[in-house]
């Protein structure tokens, strides 16, 4: 028996959406673009799932596009200021890869990066941000929930603050780990594009989502045959929008009880681990995210205690799936935790289908695990931690 806590790595597709993209390509193969009736009508059903998307993200369906997945809709957002006349982005430490690896090439073409410190709990504040805004900022790019940690910034009230003090900086927000997880809503129009992915959502990978706000200049980086209305040509990835679509048509109407259900079942796992096991940090904020928790288990190599859940068929992670595995978290180190407490930390990333029972199990293998290697690293005997 498998039990996957790694949700925030990627997420098990729901039946309908597997059954979706088989209907796409045994039924709906046809080109989108063909002008004969079956193609029409696969064009028809993209726009439906196109429609329902914007929906929850109270926009037009004509500021909806769709991409390979998050880390293209975040490069597409960020590079589209490439021409700007002004050369200063505002960002944070501990982004995902994919926006910090986009800010490095931004540099290389000249552009002067601000990397803000978030806070301890790795939330950004907007007087943080409003502070190292100048006349020559064009860029905010900022994500809604750290993927480490579960942080929620208040993504909504920085970019309101931005556009009061200038209202020609863009505005970015990854939302590959918020979508569905938390409300966020663009239609205060202070958001001009937003990141979300397929995969994160019990949808299949390669599919991803950028809102691009109404009038905000983009210039395509993909050219070819103009498809998603000019800005991201090549035929498009039928079977992954169909189950894009299917995905969010599953969640969305249920979010708000999805949402509780997972955040009990973290809470119940949060609750057994301080009880049970001695010598733990909760490195996620009280107020973190409905499906993520990092926890540090003091004395112990958190790639040690991953292989040895692994062994007992549980999957975690010590971090970002995206960053390098030789590397510790650049996350962790950017906020000040002490050495033992990166050593030793552990994220776990809950989906709906993961049970109490489950957290059982699983504290159940932590508490024999955790001691086995403790008792070998000599680690509790004499000293207060």
């Amino acid at each position: 028996m498998e039990i996957y806590l790694d949700n925030s790595a990627t997420t098990k597709p729901y039946p309908k959406v597997c059954e979706s993209m088989v209907r796409a390509m045994e039924e709906d193969y046809y080109n989108p673009s063909s002008i004969y009736r079956d193609g029409v009508l696969v064009q028809k059903k993209i726009e439906r799932y196109r429609e329902y998307i914007a929906n929850t993200l109270k926009c037009s369906s004509k500021e909806i596009l769709f991409t390979s997945g998050g880390t293209e809709s975040i490069n597409t957002a960020i590079f589209s200021v490439k021409k700007s006349k002004k050369k200063h982005i505002i960002t944070s430490m501990i982004e995902h890869p994919a926006t910090l690896q986009a800010m490095k090439k931004m540099e290389e073409l000249g552009f002067d990066v601000t990397y803000i410190k978030p806070l301890k709990n790795g939330c950004v504040t907007a007087d943080e941000v409003l502070k190292f805004i100048t006349e020559n900022t064009c860029l905010v790019s900022l994500m809604a929930v750290n993927n480490e940690l579960g942080s929620k910034t208040d993504v909504v009230k920085i970019a309101t603050q931005v556009k009061k003090t200038n209202p020609n900086i863009i505005v970015h927000i990854d939302a590959v780990q918020a979508y569905l997880k938390l409300k966020l809503f663009v239609n205060e129009n202070v958001i001009d594009f937003l990141s979300a992915s397929g995969h994160k959502i019990h949808g299949p990978k390669g599919i991803g989502i950028l809102y691009h706000r109404n009038g905000v200049k983009l210039s395509p980086h993909i050219v070819g045959g103009g498809q998603e209305m000019n800005f991201r040509s090549g035929t498009e990835n039928v079977p992954g929008i169909f189950g894009l679509g299917t995905a969010v048509e599953e969640f969305y109407p249920h979010m708000d009880d999805k949402i509780k259900y997972i955040q009990t079942v973290k809470e119940y796992l949060k609750d057994n681990l301080v009880k049970k096991i001695p010598y733990i940090k909760i490195l996620s904020p009280q107020d973190s995210v409905c499906h993520i928790l990092n926890v540090s288990f003091l004395g112990v190599r958190g790639e040690v205690l991953l292989h040895s859940l692994e062994s007992e068929g549980i999957c975690v992670s010590t971090g970002s799936a995206c960053s390098s595995k030789k590397a510790g978290s650049y996350v962790l180190g950017a906020l000040e935790f002490t050495k033992q407490e990166k050593d030793g930390a552990i994220r776990f990333s809950l989906s709906e289908y993961n049970t109490i029972e489950e957290v059982d199990i699983v504290v159940k293998a932590l508490e024999k695990n955790v001691n086995m290697i403790r008792t070998v690293m000599n680690f509790g005997k004499g000293r207060h931690v």
